[in-house]
């Protein structure tokens, strides 16, 4: 019986770590989406501007959020950037992100 809460005790900390890594994933591609946005738009404290990017995901599940949170500050800064561009931008950061985790 030992082996298998072993086993059990295996596969809930490798579902944790997995869980970790994700969440640490998107708040880096959050956070490369918002250097990239406080970029177009000027902005002279990126970094800030990133972590206002990072805490919006914290609104609802899933990325709308922040979609629609750069895509609503680009267009009120009149850069013409859509939200599909936004969306765009996110999906090719995400690699870059998962590469940057991955390399500690």
């Amino acid at each position: 019986m030992s082996s298998f809460s072993d086993r059990e005790k295996a596969f809930e900390n490798k579902y944790a770590h997995d869980q970790d890594t994700k969440f640490r994933v998107i708040a880096r591609r959050n956070k490369l989406l918002g250097l990239w946005a406080a970029e177009l738009m000027g902005k002279a404290d990126a970094e800030a501007y990133a972590k206002e990017v990072v805490a919006s995901d914290f609104e609802e599940a899933g990325d709308a959020d922040v979609i629609r949170k750069v895509a609503g500050d680009l267009e009120a800064a009149g850069k013409g950037v859509s939200a599909a561009d936004v969306e765009a931008k996110l999906a090719e950061l995400l690699p870059v992100a998962m590469a940057q985790i991955d390399a500690g």
